[in-house]
């Protein structure tokens, strides 16, 4: 019977869902996905200080909107903390652990004699084999493993090759502290071991704790699950991606305006190729997914590589379908209340979806479609930019006064009725047709760029596009 592929992403509740974190889920979502397994949530909370309930919400908000879901309930690692003490109780008693009676100044000072000899900083295992009876009074003790201290620990990682680390290198780490708390080492292990976690897919940056969570693993008794440390991201000068590069949490990409299903085509792509192609639907990218195809090096983030494919998802996106994302976004953005608003009233909604054509086929983001858009809501009159104020001349008035009354003469309100009027008052009074079509633009909109002419007509109706140009009309 072939086993079953379960994997998990383990965040801290510190902070919203940082961009590397979510390729972290998204790798580990598809590789579940590929192989029909699960994917499970953790939130490893145990540093209680830092973790907050409002953090928590805004991680799971973010894979909410990623599309990225997972098996069961979230698993809250502090919750679990008798469990984690009760594995502890077991290595105690098989003798792969023991009690430390050492100070935190003892230990400093043995670190400080190390450094001082040109020796890695480490605790000496003064306590590792001295008999119990020794134990000071009054002192309650922290839980060390017994870590081996010949030979190496190899990990034969899916992604970064064989690991190999003299076990000498390694300490005896703390399982557990003088209060009764588990560490971080041991309750990730716990934790993977009780949710049945056959694959490990995680940063680079953890590569350093996969040998002590080994010797935590066999110290137990339990499988090892299979490990892949994937690699970091960087910014476009090479450097780890940090706050200075720009938005580093999903939902700062969303209120960017960023689609979903572009972020997870871009994340995809980080780290993980498939030939030559660059646009892959969620199927493709479940189809495809491997360990294997994951590089070593760090990739880097390339944020007109990202606009630039959101731009292609805005344009090949059903309009129904956009709508509800431009939605989500408005939410979120600054005065996108009143947006949502206008929305709500009337036949508004069937006038945005009438208008969604001609704007996604000019906006990058959603950013960008809503400014476009942003003449559907102006309230009569308009306001003008600076660049709609020139166009609207004198000459430019009586234009539009004369084609008012050929556009409301216009039996059909539809694209190529509308188009031939304009183009047939322009030949007969023999303008060019940029010298009608500006003063058209700026008279609808209020702006000297626009969406095609002809959106902007049909999307407003046939009232309120007469309306508008007879308030610039002369």
């Amino acid at each position: 019977m072939t086993q079953e592929i379960v994997t998990r992403f383990a965040p801290s509740p510190t902070g919203f869902l940082h961009i590397g974190g979510a390729r972290t889920a998204l790798f580990n979502w598809l590789f579940a996905r590929h192989s029909g397994g699960r994917m499970l949530l953790r939130i490893e909370d145990t540093d209680r200080a830092r973790s907050t309930q409002e953090a928590v919400d805004a991680l799971i908000d973010g894979l909410s909107w990623l599309g990225l879901d997972w098996a069961g309930d979230p698993i809250s690692q502090f919750s679990r903390v008798e469990r984690h003490k009760e594995a502890v109780d077991q290595m105690l008693a098989d003798g792969a652990a023991y009690k430390c009676y050492c100070s935190p100044e003892e230990v400093e000072a043995m670190r400080e004699k190390a450094r001082a000899e040109g020796r890695p900083p480490r605790y000496d295992g003064t306590w590792r084999d001295r008999d119990p009876s020794e134990a000071p009074s009054g002192i309650d003790p922290v839980i060390r493993l017994r870590a081996p201290q010949e030979g190496e620990t190899v990990i034969e990682d899916l992604v970064q090759g064989r690991v190999v680390i003299p076990n000498k290198d390694l300490d005896d780490l703390v399982l557990l502290r003088s209060d009764g708390t588990p560490t971080y080492m041991l309750a990730v292990v716990v934790d993977d071991h009780d949710m049945g976690v056959t694959h490990i897919i995680r940063g680079v940056d953890h590569l350093t704790n996969a040998a002590r969570q080994t010797l935590i693993f066999q110290g137990l008794g339990w499988d090892v699950p299979a490990m892949a440390h994937i690699p970091l991201i960087h910014g476009p000068d090479g450097a780890k991606l940090s706050k200075r590069h720009g938005a580093t949490g999903a939902e700062a990409y969303r209120a960017l305006g960023y689609l979903p299903q572009a972020m997870r085509n871009y994340l995809a792509r980080l780290g993980w190729s498939h030939g030559d192609e660059e646009i892959m639907s969620l199927n493709d990218m479940i189809d495809w997914f491997g360990l294997d195809a994951v590089g070593q090096s760090p990739a880097r983030f390339d944020f007109k590589k990202l606009e630039n494919l959101n731009g292609h998802y805005m344009r090949s996106t059903e309009d129904a379908e956009l709508l509800e994302h431009w939605k989500v976004y408005l939410q979120a953005a600054e005065h996108g209340e009143k947006v949502l608003s206008w929305l709500s009233q009337g036949e508004n909604e069937k006038t945005a979806l009438n208008a969604l054509p001609g704007l996604k086929e000019r906006a990058k983001t959603l950013v960008e479609l809503t400014e476009s858009a942003s003449y559907l809501w102006r309230e009569r009159p308009l306001d003008t930019d600076e660049k709609a104020q020139k166009i609207l001349s004198e000459d430019a008035r009586v234009i539009l006064g004369e084609l008012s009354g050929v556009l409301e003469a216009t039996q059909q309100w539809t694209a190529e009725p509308l188009e031939t009027a304009v183009r047939d008052y322009a030949e007969q009074k023999d303008l060019k047709l940029g010298k009608v079509a500006q003063p058209l633009r700026a008279a609808l909109t209020g702006r000297g760029t626009s969406p095609g002419i002809y959106d902007v007509l049909i999307a407003l109706g046939r009232e309120e596009s007469l309306a508008r140009i007879n308030d610039q009309a002369s």
